[in-house]
């Protein structure tokens, strides 16, 4: 584990000692294509860092996904005329804007959807959760699969230990985690909205209290075992308060939905190789 460490500690020098390599890189493999565009391994890696997954394969398949839609969409663009002389990603997610207001019609929700929705989300209609939590973060650069995988396979490693004996996560936090906090056993004290990463504290609400979670929880700047010691519950919202919310979540919830389907049309029309959009088990947009 320790030897583990020491490689995420020293990823400079590794990158370095790569470039230094006379060896001729290896092309990367494609087993992807888009109407005969294809999308390699590499491609597939570097997206992956931005799909939160409990293990990288799934990391990897949510990435080849969303490649093979970001690709779909060009390939529709072209195909309506909606094109440019350039081809850099400003130039492309500008067609992909286009292409989506030319052929999807999103309704408005109605007043009544925003009150169905507020009665029977209860849950979700109150002030943020506060959690008092300790963590060990585990970093790794967000621009680097390899140091990124290594990282987790540490952080699940770690994880598994503290499930069998979580009286020694004080000690493993001072060991092993990169925060300041391993300092007090990797002790943040109580955490509110806003005072962390968005997608670290987006996900404790859902974690158990006084239990090591089966995940860590990834983040840009790494996977964290979180321990929270305890939940403190929002209060409720009326519905005055929420009505702007609701209308924001709703408008893009029926936004998402119609671009998925649309998604799944032009999958037909086109030449997928390599990947099914028809057998993906999540949301087409994310």
């Amino acid at each position: 584990m320790n030897r583990q460490l020491d490689s995420l500690d020293h990823g400079e020098n590794d990158a370095v000692s790569k470039q230094a390599d006379d060896t001729p890189p290896t092309k990367p493999e494609i087993r992807i294509r888009v109407d005969g565009r294809g999308i390699d391994d590499s491609d597939i890696d570097r997206e992956a860092q931005y799909h939160n997954a409990p293990s990288l394969d799934e990391a990897r398949r949510l990435a080849a996904q969303a490649l093979v839609i970001r690709e779909l969409l060009l390939a529709e663009a072209v195909a309506q005329g909606i094109s440019d002389d350039t081809d850099n990603d400003t130039q492309s997610e500008a067609r992909i804007r286009v292409l989506i207001e030319r052929n999807i019609d999103v309704p408005d929700p109605t007043e009544p959807d925003y009150r169905r929705y507020y009665d029977a989300n209860p849950a979700r209609m109150r002030t943020a959760d506060r959690h008092e939590v300790s963590h060990i973060l585990i970093p790794s650069p967000p621009d680097d699969a390899e140091l990124r995988a290594l990282a987790r396979n540490l952080a699940v490693e770690l994880t598994g230990e503290l499930r069998a004996e979580s009286r020694q996560f004080a000690e493993i936090a001072r060991k092993h985690s990169r925060c300041p906090s391993k300092e007090a056993g990797g002790y943040l004290g109580m955490i509110e909205r806003g005072q962390t990463a968005p997608e670290f504290e987006k996900v404790l609400s859902r974690l158990p209290v006084g239990e090591v979670p089966e995940h860590p929880v990834e983040t840009r700047f790494g996977f964290h075992i979180v321990l929270i010691h305890e939940r403190h519950a929002g209060n409720p919202l009326t519905f005055a308060a929420c009505h702007e919310k609701i209308a924001d979540y709703l408008r893009e919830h029926v936004r998402r939905r119609a671009i998925s389907q649309y998604i799944r049309l032009l999958a037909a029309e086109h030449d997928i190789e390599g990947f099914d959009l028809d057998a993906a088990n999540s949301p087409l947009v994310q």
